[in-house]
């Protein structure tokens, strides 16, 4: 009993000290911007400006990994039981005033509320046990396909000018 309550504590607290988590559903794993509201995290998105919360379904579950905030390494891992909030309920609105909050460089703060009713998902990932032991390896991963790219190679003159620079300021 003591266990499950230091696990439940240790979930709690990293969750509310991250800034990211890392949740993974039936896909890669996400990092997403969320906050934690009454014994569970809440996350937003899958709207226009919003982050995408890929292979969350309601009522299924996903793994969900907690940083530290000052060496940003694995902290905890737990499982958590997916459950989509329906725009204006009592849980909804709750969890909505405290995303608000939290979200930053919103381009419509004064509507964003209702933006998220109309065109995101709100959802609640409640931990489903008292946390998991950390998974193996390092947890890396080959970065989703883009099209955009920085692998080009640099100017033929960039080092003349960095070292036009830096004997200017010397």
């Amino acid at each position: 009993m003591t266990d499950m309550l230091l696990g439940q504590a240790l979930i709690e607290e990293a969750t509310k000290k991250s800034g990211l988590i890392w949740v993974r559903g039936e896909g890669p794993a996400r990092a997403l911007w969320h906050v934690w509201h009454e014994g569970a995290a809440h996350v937003v998105g899958d709207g226009p400006g919003e982050q995408p919360l890929p292979q969350l379904v309601n009522g299924g579950t996903a793994e969900v990994t907690v940083r530290s905030k000052d060496k940003g390494g694995r902290l905890i891992a737990w499982t958590a039981a997916v459950r989509e909030l329906e725009p204006h309920s009592e849980a909804w609105e709750s969890a909505v005033a405290e995303l608000k909050g939290k979200r930053l460089n919103a381009p419509d703060a004064e509507q964003m509320t209702e933006r998220w009713a109309r065109e995101c998902r709100v959802l609640r990932l409640e931990p489903k046990d008292a946390g998991t032991e950390l998974p193996e390896g390092s947890g890396a991963a080959a970065p989703l396909p883009t099209p955009a790219t920085t692998r080009q190679p640099a100017p033929a003159a960039l080092p003349r000018l960095l070292l036009k620079r830096k004997k200017k300021r010397g």
